[in-house]
């Protein structure tokens, strides 16, 4: 029988905490996942259009082998100033890659685009985010909201409001898996115009609704929703995301974590991974267990970081909350 964890969270994996922190004026928000202790991590960039700091030093010839969090921002390109924020508020705790007598706070970044949102972008010379990641780090906890919060506040999808989501499975052999995922992609994360998820299949005990698929499937349920399909879009989508677990893993295995979790992607939003989404999954191994896992349970492994992104992907969507600036409508909203 499949299981979540006890929150149903990333922060179900041991090590982690996670803070929102949220801008209502510009209708955009960060994300700040911490790891206590560092963690071993990875990313996998597949979409087009990326927008990363510090993510070089993730791959696995690199020499730093962990990370003291990661931060996920709207804003665009403006957004990733919310790493400074949150390394500072790091650096004020003692904690980092130490060097000499310093210590360097080492936080990979990435942010997506929620420009066109109905927020007032307005913000004069300097934009909010770097203050915003600095309180999303200070917010940190096991217990976090989903939904309209943090890095998802002012997501979209091309039908829906998009949004924060969050899940977590323990595989056959005890393991840990979570996900974390800022929803704002190019394509859908509901099937035609109806109000099933994609990602249907894979729900365990109605987290997002308990619609299941539709039967007998739409007609139009192959058709492309494509966000701002009548105006230039390029670069504003992206769903960026945190696949983490309690295994023991190399910065290799990780980023093969991070690799199977896109299948999570492909499986919850239609169309995934195009030219104008920076879709990216970072990986993060915290090793809590204290067990390194067979080659048959990283299969299983594999498969639980595609299924539990596909379900935090839903779960975003579905508890976006509906506000007077909506471009999209949020999914509560729907009729059925």
């Amino acid at each position: 029988m499949s299981t979540s964890g006890q929150r149903n969270l990333i922060t179900d994996v041991a090590g982690l905490r996670v803070g929102n922190a949220n801008d209502h004026k510009i209708n955009s928000g960060v994300t700040a996942i911490l790891c206590d202790p560092g963690a071993t991590a990875a990313v996998q960039v597949l979409g087009g259009a990326p927008g990363t700091r510090e993510t070089d030093l993730l791959e696995p010839h690199n020499t730093v082998q962990s990370v003291n969090g990661l931060v996920l921002s709207g804003g665009s390109a403006f957004g990733l100033d919310a790493a400074s924020g949150a390394q500072a508020y790091l650096r004020e705790q003692d904690i980092g890659f130490e060097v000499g007598p310093h210590r360097i706070p080492i936080l990979p970044a990435a942010i997506l685009f929620d420009l066109i949102n109905g927020g007032d972008k307005d913000w004069g010379r300097y934009p909010p985010y770097r203050e915003l990641g600095y309180q999303a780090a200070a917010n940190a906890s096991e217990d976090f909201a989903i939904g309209s919060q943090g890095a998802g506040l002012g997501a979209l999808t091309a039908t829906v409001k998009g949004g924060l989501g969050s899940a977590s499975f323990v595989t056959p052999d005890g393991h840990v898996v979570g996900a974390l995922v800022a929803v704002n992609p190019m394509g859908s994360a509901i099937i035609g115009d109806t109000r099933h998820f994609w990602a249907a299949p894979f729900e365990i005990g109605g987290e997002f609704g308990g619609l299941g698929m539709p039967s007998p499937m739409p007609d139009d349920s192959s058709d492309l929703r494509i966000k701002f399909r009548d105006m230039q879009r390029g670069g504003a989508n992206t769903t960026i995301a945190v696949i983490a677990t309690d295994a023991a893993l190399t910065k290799a295995e990780a980023k093969r974590l991070a690799i199977a979790a896109h299948a999570g992607f492909a499986r919850a939003i239609w169309p995934s991974h195009t030219p104008f989404d920076g879709d990216l999954v970072f990986a993060l191994a915290t090793g809590a267990s204290g067990r390194k896992p067979s080659l048959d349970a990283f299969v299983d492994l594999g498969a639980a970081a595609a299924s539990t992104m596909s379900r935090a992907i839903a779960r975003g969507v579905q508890a976006a909350q509906p506000d007077p600036r909506d471009l999209m409508p949020a999914w509560s909203t729907l009729k059925d």
